[in-house]
């Protein structure tokens, strides 16, 4: 079931970082940014997922963005990702 909002894009896809689902991080990657193709380190074990904020991403909304960190054994990701709802389906553009 797609996302309805894009916090929960941003939550289903950490999980598929977990899980090391490429494909699925693939199929929710806007086509203008998305790489031709994602290999996932095994090796990194990621921990937790906290969202600082959310702006936009709502169910009416077009646009969003989430500031989340990413922990992972050794380290953190911080990042502020843009999301965008394209025909009903939230998609991840980018992050900084």
């Amino acid at each position: 079931m797609p996302a309805t909002t894009a916090t929960e894009l941003m939550r289903s896809r950490y999980d598929a970082y977990v899980r090391l689902d490429a494909a699925y991080l693939l199929e929710t990657w806007h086509p203008s940014t998305r790489p031709p193709k994602l290999v996932l380190d095994p090796q990194i074990q990621w921990v937790r997922l906290d969202i600082l904020s959310a702006t936009g991403g709502g169910f009416l909304d077009t646009e969003g963005t989430v500031e989340f960190i990413a922990y992972y054994r050794g380290g953190e990701q911080h990042e502020l990702s843009r999301f965008v709802k394209v025909d009903r389906r939230w998609l991840y553009v980018d992050g900084d």
